[in-house]
């Protein structure tokens, strides 16, 4: 029986997982008592919460507990790199069958562990509960650092449209493991674990970027929250948006027909969800380090009845991204 969480009973499982975190120096107090007290130097705080939902938001049949334990991180500490601040504490409540393996939950644990120190932070509390569906519930906080907090609403005209990170791998990595197809790794591995740059927040934020989020809805379809948010209209130059050589072996694997790879590769890059990768804009004066890569332009709105839209070579590009809700 212990070998199953409902078998090692809640509170010898908290004391089990809660031990293996490690802490920072954000950390006043930790796992243990009814709250965790985290600084926060600054004097504001950046809070952001997600769920992932088994059969929703990931598989235990492709994805590794570890792998589950990577996601839960990298997605909410990706939302608060995307203003410009730096991770500090996290919360994780965790719902789950009382039949689940204890194994898993370690290996969870292990993930969490592994990913907040790629990005800096630390976890300092949560909650348990039995459930009968396998659910994660992360509240992630981050530490501003004395700058301003970099929003959605600050583009403008003549400002340059630049991403960081992975567009296109980790929409293609889902399609793999529908197909069943093992390979290419970097695609799969993308999808599994997203690997947001955790440092380019707070980097485009000292180098005066005027909005800024995290890409996990598609390209299009996130770069649209800026256009509307700030009332402009951005123009993405497709020549600009190159596929990487591992998404473009993976489309070719998927088996796309012959002349229809680069296209395929490039509607991946601009509507493939859950990249977390960061787009930003920036003045255009600005000189930006190579690993931000300059997609595109804001422009501002004319025309009778005009609208905040996204255009790539100035044409409207049709269903472009994900949402939650929408009925197929």
């Amino acid at each position: 029986m212990l070998s199953t969480i409902g078998g090692l009973g809640e509170f010898a499982l908290i004391t089990r997982v809660t031990s293996r975190f490690p802490t920072t120096d954000d950390v006043i107090l930790g796992p243990g008592d009814d709250a965790a007290v985290v600084a926060a130097p600054d004097g504001r705080t950046v809070a952001t919460t997600d769920l992932l939902v088994e059969g929703r938001h990931f598989k235990r049949e492709w994805s590794s507990a570890r792998d589950v334990g990577h996601r839960a991180v990298a997605q909410n500490y990706a939302d608060v790199v995307a203003m410009g601040a730096r991770p500090t504490g996290m919360l994780i409540g965790f719902a789950a069958p009382p039949e689940l393996p204890v194994e898993w939950a370690e290996e969870f644990t292990a993930g969490v562990r592994d990913e907040c120190e790629l990005a800096g932070g630390a976890v300092v509390g949560g909650d348990m509960v039995a459930s009968e569906v396998l659910t994660i519930a992360v509240t992630a906080l981050g530490d501003l650092e004395g700058r301003a907090p970099v929003r959605r609403d600050g583009a403008g005209p003549g400002d340059v449209v630049a991403y960081t990170g992975h567009l296109g791998l980790s929409a293609a990595g889902l399609a793999l493991l529908e197909r069943g197809i093992d390979g290419p790794d970097a695609c799969l591995r993308e999808h599994r674990r997203p690997s947001p740059p955790y440092g380019a927040g707070p980097e485009a934020a000292r180098l005066g970027a005027t909005a800024m989020l995290d890409v996990s809805d598609g390209l299009l379809q996130d770069l649209g929250h800026i256009a509307r948010g700030s009332g402009v209209g951005i123009d993405l130059d497709a020549d600009a948006l190159r596929p990487e050589a591992s998404l473009l072996e993976a489309v070719g694997v998927l088996g796309v027909a012959v002349g229809k790879v680069e296209e395929t590769a490039l509607r991946s890059m601009l509507a493939g969800g859950e990249d977390h990768a960061l787009a930003a804009t920036f003045p255009a004066e600005v000189d930006l380090p190579e690993h931000w890569h300059r997609i595109g332009t804001v422009a501002e709105i004319s025309g009778e009845g005009a609208a905040p839209t996204v255009t790539v070579d100035g044409a409207v590009v049709e269903g472009g991204g994900w949402d939650h809700f929408r009925q197929e």
